[in-house]
């Protein structure tokens, strides 16, 4: 059975990618199995200068889902590339390395930084979480806005450059052809959906900022519809993922027209979740007959 994938010219040896910000770097979860029978690894956000992120409480529990906050703890760029790459690099599965920034000079200056660090093959630029100044979010939100920051940074990124989008807009796909008219390889979607929770006895919300983002399986349906609507639209590979937790919810992302998909939140409620979802989805093709994983792409009946 073939179960690679190819995405902007790289191939995955299976569709299944850990997400950001929910695997480190893979060296905690590489005591529990061979992280390297996955097909990549996505790095934890990275931006230019270390970050502490934001106040605790960050992370809290909702029905089907979480909400966090974090904040883009990371050590910084520098001391990724250092000493968290090679390992990701000796694992042997793809490493995708994912930016984060403030200002459009921030991701230029840490794309370039990422693209010319061996042992990254992709780079995820993620322009769909708050940040101060006109970055993140503010870039994420507008086409306009996804247009400009995706057109600086190819200018100086040598590698397969996705661009993660964000679920709070009105019409995603808008954001998707303004990714892909600016220079994208691929986009990859969905970030996390704009949430709160309270606590109606000290009356007061669970998270010290207040708002977070909603990931989980609570967001699979919306996701899905999501990554469909993108895939009509635009012609770059598409990573999908919002709320998978088994092989079977990788499969209906891929038949909605995701070539490779994320496992995000699974990973923080279950440490074997990425190899599980890979055997499952694994079983189900050879249950079914399939003998090339890519068939599934696009293959929603809707007639």
């Amino acid at each position: 059975m073939n179960m690679k994938t190819v995405i902007a010219g790289v191939e995955f040896k299976n569709p299944i990618i850990t997400a950001s910000g929910t695997f480190g770097f893979g060296r905690e979860y590489n005591n529990f199995y061979d992280v390297g029978s996955l097909g990549g690894i996505c790095s934890k956000g990275l931006t230019i200068e270390p970050r502490q992120g934001n106040q605790p409480v960050r992370i809290a529990e909702t029905p089907s889902g979480m909400l966090n906050s974090v904040g883009l703890q990371n050590p910084g760029v520098e001391y990724f590339i250092q000493n968290e790459l090679p390992f990701m690099k000796s694992t042997g599965a793809v490493v995708i390395a994912n930016a984060a920034g403030g200002c459009e000079s921030d991701y230029v200056s840490i794309v370039k930084l990422l693209s010319d660090a061996e042992g990254v093959d992709m780079i995820e630029m993620n322009i769909s979480c708050p940040n101060v100044k006109k970055g993140g979010m503010a870039f994420g939100v507008d086409p306009d806005g996804v247009a400009q920051i995706v057109k600086a940074v190819r200018k100086v990124c040598k590698k397969p450059l996705i661009v993660k989008l964000t679920p709070n807009v009105s019409d995603i796909t808008k954001n998707a052809l303004a990714a892909q008219n600016a220079g994208a390889d691929a986009i990859s979607l969905i970030n996390t959906v704009a949430a709160m929770a309270v606590d109606y006895k000290t009356r007061r919300p669970v998270l010290k900022a207040v708002t977070g983002g909603l990931s989980g399986p609570a967001v699979k349906p919306i996701a899905l519809r999501m990554v469909y609507e993108c895939y009509k639209a635009v012609n770059i590979p598409i990573i999908g993922m919002g709320g998978i937790v088994s092989g079977t919810d990788a499969a209906e992302f891929m038949l909605c027209g995701a070539a490779a998909v994320q496992v995000g939140t699974a990973n923080i409620f279950e440490p074997y979740a990425a190899i599980n979802i890979l055997n499952e989805l694994t079983n189900l093709c050879e249950r079914d007959n399939i003998t090339n994983v890519q068939t599934l792409i696009g293959g929603l009946k809707v007639d």
